[in-house]
C-alpha cells in the first residue's frame, strides 16, 4: 500500500512538472509576442517619420494640435437649445493631410501585424482570450486605417472630421463585438463538451 501511494505521488509530481513546463512555455510565448509587438510599434513610428520626408512630421503634429479648437458637433442641439455638444476639432482639417497620412500608415502597419499575429496565435495555441483580443485589434486597426484614408485627407471638411469620429466609434464597437462573439462561442463549445461527457 505504501509503495502504491509513493508511486501515485511520483506520477502526480511528474504531471505537475509537465503542467508547469506548459505554463512556462505559454508565458514565454506571450513575453516574446509582447516584445515583438513593442518592436513593431517602434518601427512603425520610425517609418512614419521617415516616409513623411521631406516634410518634418514633428512640426506637422504640433501644427495639428495647435490648430484644435472647440467646434459644435452637428445635430447635437436638443429640444431647441442654443448650444449643442462642443468637442475639439482642427480649424481647417484639410491642412493636416501629411499628419493624417502618417496616422494611416501607422494604423495600416498595425493592422497587417495583427493579421500575422492572429495566425501566430493559432500556431502556438494561444488562449482563446488572446485570439479574440487579436481579432478585435485587427478589426480596429484595419478599420481605422480605412477611415483615415477615406475621411481625413487634403479635401477634408469639418463634417468629414465628425464622420471620421463616428466611424471610429463604429469600428470600436465592431471590434468589441468580434471579441465577444469569439469568447461566447468558445464558452458554449466548452459547455456543450462538458454536457456531452456527463450524459
Amino acid at each position: 500500500m505504501i509503495l502504491f501511494i509513493i508511486n501515485l505521488l511520483g506520477k502526480i509530481n511528474k504531471l505537475s512538472e509537465n503542467v508547469d513546463i506548459q505554463k512556462d512555455s505559454v508565458f514565454d510565448n506571450e513575453k516574446l509576442i509582447y516584445a515583438i509587438s513593442a518592436g513593431v510599434v517602434l518601427v512603425l513610428i520610425g517609418l512614419a517619420f521617415v516616409l513623411a520626408k521631406p516634410e518634418n512630421l514633428w512640426d506637422k503634429i504640433l501644427d495639428f494640435f495647435n490648430s484644435l479648437t472647440l467646434a459644435e458637433v452637428p445635430g447635437t442641439r436638443l429640444f431647441g437649445s442654443e448650444n449643442g455638444l462642443y468637442l475639439p476639432a482642427p480649424i481647417n482639417p484639410a491642412a493636416h493631410y501629411i499628419f493624417y497620412t502618417a496616422i494611416f500608415q501607422f494604423c495600416l502597419g498595425l493592422g497587417l501585424y495583427q493579421i500575422v499575429l492572429f495566425f501566430i496565435r493559432f500556431k502556438i495555441k494561444s488562449s482563446i482570450k488572446k485570439i479574440a483580443e487579436t481579432l478585435g485589434n485587427l478589426i480596429f486597426w484595419l478599420g481605422s486605417s480605412y477611415l483615415v484614408i477615406r475621411f481625413l485627407n487634403h479635401t477634408s471638411t469639418i463634417n468629414d472630421w465628425w464622420i471620421f469620429w463616428a466611424g471610429i466609434l463604429l469600428v470600436l464597437g465592431l471590434s468589441f463585438l468580434a471579441r465577444g462573439l469569439i469568447l461566447y462561442s468558445s464558452k458554449n463549445r466548452v459547455v456543450n463538451q462538458v454536457s456531452t461527457k456527463v450524459l
